[in-house]
């Protein structure tokens, strides 16, 4: 009788020999679609890419970071087994490898590097004037996008938003709603993956890192903070931004040279000590 294989959230997208490997955990939507970043990373470290639990259908995606980050350790464990390890995590990704970086300080495990490429805690952890200011934010930038939308679509993602805050029925993910129907197995999998991580998202409050992080910024702002180190500077020893040409949603997948020559410098930085 055949098995089913088990799922792994890694995901190999780069062959290397040299040491540490290299970590890359997924957004919101739960796929490592990392391929072409990894290519243009001009090192020879080996690149895997972190996939979400659920995005292969088989599975209820998990909904805490820190449920994601423990499972993603235990597989690395049987992996690779041996420190140092070099995380980088993309926009909501950037929490996961953050909580992976701080569960392996704790069981005296060493990170040769954590960067956070575009990732901020949900809102509500803010203090109140740049939570305001982040709304604001984001009013202007939902404005924006359903002054282009036909009217029924901007109706339709108006109203969704609506609910989503004020949780009126039929925000709900486990609500099968009409534009879910006509979908694929798999696209209601990371559809589902994408909810759940949200939920993820929104609970998650980061603790002080004492160690330093690498973040990079995209220099085309959405509704983002503009001062990444106003937001991370109190939850960071060492904190150090860098902007790179690009939009938030394009830098990991059309507009990866500037992120990929960065990633490259930051790896080939790396303290030998620390291999």
């Amino acid at each position: 009788m055949s098995t089913v294989p088990r799922f792994s959230p890694f995901v190999q997208i780069k062959d290397g020999r040299e040491k540490p490997p290299i970590f890359i955990a997924h957004g919101m939507g739960g796929s490592a679609q990392f391929g072409e970043l990894a290519k243009h990373i001009r090192t020879g470290n080996p690149i895997y890419g972190i996939q979400a639990q659920g995005v292969d259908g088989m599975a209820e995606p998990l909904e805490s970071v820190e449920d994601m980050a423990q499972l993603y350790l235990d597989a690395l464990e049987e992996l690779y087994p041996e420190d140092p390890y070099i995380l980088i995590g993309y926009s909501f990704g950037g929490l996961v490898a953050l909580e992976m970086a701080q569960r392996l300080l704790e069981k005296g495990k060493k990170i040769a590097l954590l960067v956070m490429l575009d990732t901020y805690p949900h809102q509500r952890f803010l203090p109140p004037s740049r939570r305001l200011r982040w709304f604001l934010r984001r009013m202007r930038s939902h404005a924006s996008q359903i002054r282009d939308m036909p009217y029924p679509r901007a109706l339709s993602y108006f109203g969704q938003g609506v609910r989503r805050r004020l949780h009126f029925p039929g925000s709900s993910p486990e609500t099968q709603r009409p534009e879910t129907m006509g979908l694929s197995f798999a696209e209601k999998a990371l559809r589902r993956v994408h909810q759940k991580g949200y939920v993820a998202y929104a609970k998650y409050r980061p603790r002080f890192y004492p160690r330093n992080v690498k973040f990079v910024t995209t220099e085309i702002k959405s509704f983002f903070p503009a001062d990444p180190a106003a937001v991370w500077s109190a939850l960071v020893s060492d904190f150090e931004v860098e902007a790179i040409p690009g939009h938030h949603l394009t830098i990991v997948t059309t507009e990866f040279e500037g992120l990929a020559s960065v990633l490259t410098r930051y790896i080939k930085d790396v303290p030998t000590q620390n291999v």
